[in-house]
């Protein structure tokens, strides 16, 4: 018994290690997020609560502001109003992936994704949904969001 139960345990492990070696589609730049792409003081988020731009889509608030660094900086926020940590945490994990996959969409900004309810009740791909929709609008140039409007 004990040999069927040490066979088993080493093919999960194989399986496992299959799995983590596994090349991956993205390059591996961009396969981390490193502390310079996030925002983490306080005081970079106050600063993006007065004076920017913001955009709503389903479920996320987006509100950003130019940087003078040559990246994209991330910060995420999800208050307990969206659910349990568990659920906090899920869409927290969508919004950096979908940043880390996207992040060469948008200009030098720093962008704050606020977390509404209805964001723990979707699955990945609406989540990739709306923020694509919502980087695109952050991509473009305010000259031309002026004459769509």
């Amino acid at each position: 018994m004990a040999d069927w139960l040490s066979s088993v345990e080493g093919q999960k492990g194989e399986k496992i290690w299959q799995f983590a070696l596994q090349a991956s589609n993205t390059p591996p730049d961009q396969r981390v997020f490193p502390k310079s792409q996030r925002l983490r003081k306080r005081a970079e988020f106050l600063r993006l609560a007065t004076g920017s731009s913001t955009y709503a889509v389903k479920g996320f608030l987006l509100v950003w502001q130019n940087n003078d660094l040559i990246q994209p900086r991330l910060g995420i926020t999800a208050s307990k109003k969206v659910g349990c940590a568990v659920l906090r945490n899920r869409v927290k994990r969508y919004a950096r992936e979908f940043f880390r996959n996207n992040k060469l969409l948008l200009p030098a900004v720093d962008i704050n994704i606020i977390a509404r309810r209805e964001s723990a009740i979707m699955d990945f791909p609406s989540v990739m949904r709306e923020l694509e929709n919502a980087f695109r609008y952050i991509g473009i140039s305010p000259c031309s969001r002026a004459s769509r409007s």
